[in-house]
Order: structure tokens, then C-alpha cells, then sequence
């Protein structure tokens, strides 16, 4: 029974469009404590129920969305594919490409450091959950020839291993944080690195293609 003058309230039942918001919300609250995880402990060491605590949900919701761990793996996974096939604008050149890339990962190193343990797991457990070679090109090489033949990088480099190359240089900030603080007298982590590297980047592909520094 209510006192006079207080009204009722009845509660309102949350719209589609609430309700959609919502499940992003919680969508992307998993995917970025999944992020953390597999980057502290790789996919092998990550635990469902240690994510759900790190995103403050129920475990069973990590299963409705993704279907489990692998899938969650994979859905990070795609977003990256996602995020690289964004960096490689048919407007930008190669220069500006991996500039992107060097401040992607510098935002985001738990990324580097997803990559570096799937790299180590592959050692120790190979085919456990990953692709075989395929025989089509990567698209990134294919658009390195494109680039190549434009005139942006020297034609007698190889594409497929000059993105090795970068790769190995993009992982050196989680890989060899110590060598490059010695070398550079820079945090490996720090915004003046990523900086410093995306603008000797710009540099040594203006020599690749035989520009200079100009």
C-alpha cells in the first residue's frame, strides 16, 4: 500500500534498439577483456571463466555469442583482418600503409602480443588451430606488387619478404623491448617511439624505391 501522493511507477521494457545497443555493449566488453587475456596467457593459457570476470559477465553469455573460446579467438582475429584490409587503401601509399600500422599496434600492443604467443604456441603445438599454407596470394602481397609496379619500392624486392621483414620490425616492440630501449634510448612503449619509427619507416621506403631522402 502507498502512501498519499506517491504515484506508481511501472517499469518500461527496454525498445529493439536498447536491447541491440546493449548486446554490442557486451559484445565488445568481451572482446576486450578476451584481448587481454589471450595477450597475457596466449589461446592455450586463457580461460573462459577468467575472461567473463575480466568483462564482468556471465560465462555462459561468451558461449551465446562467440560459441567458446576458439570462436572468440576468431572473431578477434577478423577484426584484425578487417582493420589490415582497411590500412591497405588503393589512395594511400605504402609509406602512409605502414605508418598506420605502426600506430595501430602502438593503441593497441595487446595485439602484438596475441600475435607473439600464437607465433610461440605454433612451435610447440603445430596444427593445434591453425590454417595450412594456401596456395592463392595474400591479398597485402598482391597489393605490394600493385604498389611495386607503380614505381613505390624497387622492383627487384621480393614482396612477400619485405612484409616478413616489416612484420618482424612491428613485433619488435614486444619481441625485443630491451634491445630497442638500449639501441634507440626510448621506451619501446612509449608514444615517441612509435613516432620516431613510423617516420624512419617513411624514410627507408623512400630509399627502397630508389627516392633517398629527398
Amino acid at each position: 500500500m502507498t502512501s498519499e501522493g506517491t504515484t506508481r511507477r511501472s517499469r518500461r521494457a527496454p525498445d529493439p534498439d536498447e536491447r541491440q545497443r546493449d548486446a554490442a555493449r557486451t559484445r565488445q566488453r568481451i572482446l576486450d577483456a578476451a584481448l587481454a587475456e589471450f595477450a597475457a596467457k596466449g589461446f592455450a593459457g586463457a580461460r573462459v571463466r577468467e575472461i567473463a570476470q575480466r568483462a564482468g559477465v556471465n560465462a555462459q553469455l561468451i558461449s551465446y555469442y562467440f560459441g567458446g573460446k576458439e570462436g572468440l579467438y576468431n572473431e578477434l582475429m577478423a577484426n584484425w583482418h578487417q582493420l589490415e584490409a582497411g590500412a591497405y587503401a588503393e589512395n594511400m601509399s605504402f609509406a602512409d600503409v605502414t605508418a598506420t600500422f605502426v600506430q595501430a599496434f602502438a593503441a593497441r600492443p595487446e595485439l602484438l602480443r596475441m600475435f607473439a604467443w600464437e607465433g610461440l604456441a605454433r612451435q610447440s603445438a603445430p596444427g593445434s588451430y591453425y590454417t595450412e599454407p594456401g596456395t592463392e596470394e595474400a591479398p597485402e602481397v598482391a597489393d605490394l606488387r600493385r604498389r611495386q609496379a607503380a614505381g613505390e619500392i624497387a622492383s627487384d624486392l621480393d614482396p612477400r619478404f619485405l612484409l616478413v621483414f616489416f612484420m618482424g620490425a612491428a613485433m619488435a616492440t614486444v619481441t625485443i623491448p630491451d634491445q630497442i630501449e638500449r639501441l634507440c634510448q626510448v621506451s619501446a612503449d612509449s608514444p615517441e617511439y612509435a613516432e620516431l619509427a613510423a617516420a624512419q619507416i617513411r624514410l627507408l621506403i623512400a630509399h627502397l624505391a630508389g627516392r633517398g631522402a629527398g
